[in-house]
């Protein structure tokens, strides 16, 4: 982290990812992807396209704040997705309802047995651009690591911390996750 270059602390999870200027891309495939928040976490949204081809993922646009009640987290969403479909974090039913009483097409994630590292497993094996101007996801994506044992030694257990965009994106991805899952 010096002369305002992104660096990388420690054993973090992530090390395939690099921020480029994404202000001209243009996809009429977004996906998208949210966290609920709302006191100490933020809440978490992202638009991000998948280039399948290259096995890359851009990241476009991100909304990271905390204290945003579902109505006006609802007028954000359909500002920044329209009529697209988002894929949310599904422990939250009610505030799913919720989002989809104000119009916005609002599913939850398809969660299930070890599907936080099998989602971590998939996104390891893309090239994530993110945009200079999301600085929260450089942000998660510099810090997030696995658990230490008392030895110091990584276990495949990501830290629950620093990861609320990086959880939006696993969302957004299911279905491509899904489909690895299927192959094994």
């Amino acid at each position: 982290y010096t002369l305002g270059n992104w660096g990388v602390l420690g054993d973090v999870i992530f090390r395939n990812w690099r921020t480029d200027d994404l202000s001209a891309f243009d996809t009429d495939k977004p996906l998208f992807g949210l966290d609920f928040g709302f006191s100490s976490d933020p809440a978490a949204a992202l638009s991000t396209h998948y280039d399948s081809t290259r096995k890359t993922i851009y990241i476009f646009k991100e909304l990271y704040e905390c204290g945003l009640t579902n109505d006006i987290l609802a007028e954000r969403m359909v500002e920044i997705i329209g009529d697209a479909r988002i894929v949310c974090d599904s422990s939250e039913p009610k505030s799913i309802q919720e989002l989809t009483n104000h119009n916005v097409s609002a599913y939850g994630a398809k969660k299930g047995k070890d599907s936080v590292n099998f989602g971590i497993d998939w996104l390891k094996q893309q090239t994530i651009i993110v945009d200079k101007s999301c600085i929260n996801m450089q942000n998660e994506l510099s810090q997030y690591h696995w658990k230490k044992d008392a030895g110091g030694n990584s276990l495949k257990i990501p830290v629950d911390k620093n990861n609320h965009l990086i959880d939006a994106l696993r969302y957004a991805y299911e279905d491509e996750v899904i489909d690895n899952w299927l192959m094994l």
